[in-house]
């Protein structure tokens, strides 16, 4: 099954147990552009049912100025720990409040100039 992230369309390129690997319209032997989707089972204890793990990795080859290559890689990962028996509502605004704040200026900034103290 294909993955759509922002109207591109990625095709799976390689699976293993936990992850799957989707390469984009882009990617070639010498540019990247992929995304890996893999998952960490909860481990319960006998106090605690466990976390679920997951995450989302972009990777990009940008175009570099003024540097002293010509390119390199840009790699977003979001990695999440739920814990079993979370409410839907509950994972549905973390991900809404995760989204609008990735989509903000502010994060931008964070990812453009490296600054944690805005």
């Amino acid at each position: 099954m294909s993955l759509t992230v922002n109207a591109k369309s990625y095709t799976p390129d390689s699976y293993r147990p936990d992850s799957v690997r989707y390469t984009g319209p882009n990617n070639t032997m010498s540019v990247k552009d992929a995304v890996v989707l893999a998952r960490t089972a909860p481990k319960p204890t006998t106090v605690f049912s466990g976390v679920g793990r997951t995450m989302a990795k972009l990777t990009r080859t940008c175009s570099l100025t003024a540097a002293l290559t010509p390119t390199a890689d840009a790699i977003v990962q979001v990695d999440s720990q739920v814990p079993v028996g979370a409410a839907a509502a509950d994972v549905d605004a973390l991900c809404n409040d995760l989204g609008s704040w990735i989509a903000s200026a502010q994060f931008k900034a964070l990812l453009k100039q490296q600054l944690v103290n805005q």
